[in-house]
């Protein structure tokens, strides 16, 4: 053999010890990876990084049909000024907790839920909500849970579901670590708006934030939020037909997210199940045509409104396939004449204060 080979020879057999090494000790490898990764994840400040201003992020981009890259309604949004923060989540269907967990966003710093109306995939995530918020925050008080009348009865039922939870976290781990006082939610109702009419719910250290009526019918009450904070503001739609009322309330909004549903796509959905005899599914799939935005009267929306983004979600249907967003999304750009985007779960925009900017990034 000569000298090339006996050195190749050698660097295999040394290559071969360090691999054999590495396996023999690939557990105490995880093991000091998986506590490096905790420590800096439970000593990060993601809050405390942010610019002031006002921010959103999707923890559910989706709707109740299954979506591999959306969960259920779900947005955060973020008032952040000097060192002082506010967070409300925007409806809570299902995953949303985890999303936001992956996302980096504390549960514990939630101040506050709004929910949009009453369907399912807007609330089923408020029990797990609530429970880490509480356990997270050391929290003393309950969560509150903003919505039109109605949201008392949900609320209520939340908490009697949770009720055997509440008292099995506080004797396994202790008052002052999860007190009592601070299990499940509170409801805090609001009449439901008149078209025209925008009431404050909330305003509290610069941050406003409105709510106004939309049409869901025949799901009533529905309504939509609208924030406002240091010069920046944001407008979430609820579940809608295109609406005058929103329009008018989302008047020169810096961004704007607006549910649609592509009737092309979902044209395809019945199709497919008539022809398998699915007669339950073809009829809800035409009916929920009825009371729900196809993205180009989202984008005439967004154009009547001259807001400064358009993002889409509670996305129906799925679009597993990329040319799928390219059918969605057909006529938009004739409509509008922003920037439009289809939005994940965790995508996440940030409208600093004292700026026209706004900056995109992904979480997850």
């Amino acid at each position: 053999m000569g000298r090339f080979g006996k050195v190749l020879l050698g660097l295999v057999v040394v290559g071969a010890i360090v691999v054999a090494v590495f396996y023999s000790m690939r557990e105490q490898i995880a093991l000091r990876l998986m506590a490096g990764v905790v420590e800096r994840n439970m000593a990060s400040d993601p809050l405390g990084e942010l610019s002031e201003g006002l921010h959103v992020g999707l923890c559910g981009a989706g709707a109740p049909m299954a979506d591999n890259a959306r969960g259920g309604p779900c947005a955060v949004v973020i008032a952040k000024q000097g060192d002082k923060t506010q967070a409300f989540v925007v409806d809570a269907g299902t995953g949303g907790v985890r999303t936001l967990q992956q996302m980096m966003l504390p549960v514990g710093a939630i101040d506050g839920v709004l929910l949009t109306h009453f369907h399912s995939d807007h609330i089923d995530g408020l029990g797990e909500l609530a429970m880490q918020r509480w356990v997270n925050r050391t929290a003393t008080s309950p969560l509150p849970v903003y919505g039109p009348a109605g949201v008392e009865r949900v609320v209520n039922g939340f908490n009697e579901a949770y009720s055997h939870d509440f008292v099995h976290r506080t004797d396994h781990h202790g008052d002052d670590i999860v007190p009592a006082s601070g299990a499940g939610m509170t409801a805090v109702a609001f009449a439901e708006p008149v078209d025209g009419v925008a009431p404050v719910i909330i305003d509290r250290d610069g941050l406003k934030i409105t709510t106004f009526k939309v049409d869901h019918t025949p799901v009533s009450p529905a309504v939509g939020y609208r924030f406002d904070f240091m010069g920046r503001s944001i407008v979430i739609s609820g579940d809608t037909v295109k609406s005058d009322n929103l329009i008018r309330f989302a008047k020169d909004a810096d961004l704007l997210m607006h549910e649609a549903l592509s009737p092309t796509l979902v044209g395809i959905i019945t199709d497919g199940a008539r022809k398998a005899g699915r007669d339950n599914i073809a009829t809800i799939t035409v009916d929920i045509l009825d009371y729900h935005t196809y993205p180009v009267q989202a984008a005439e929306a967004a154009q009547e409104a001259g807001v400064d983004m358009l993002v889409f979600h509670h996305i129906v249907p799925p679009l597993p396939l990329a040319p799928l967003e390219d059918v969605f999304m057909e006529g938009v750009s004739d409509a509008y004449d922003g920037p439009a985007v289809i939005a994940v779960d965790g995508d996440f925009w940030s409208l600093p204060a004292g700026s026209d900017d706004i900056h995109h990034s992904e979480r997850l």
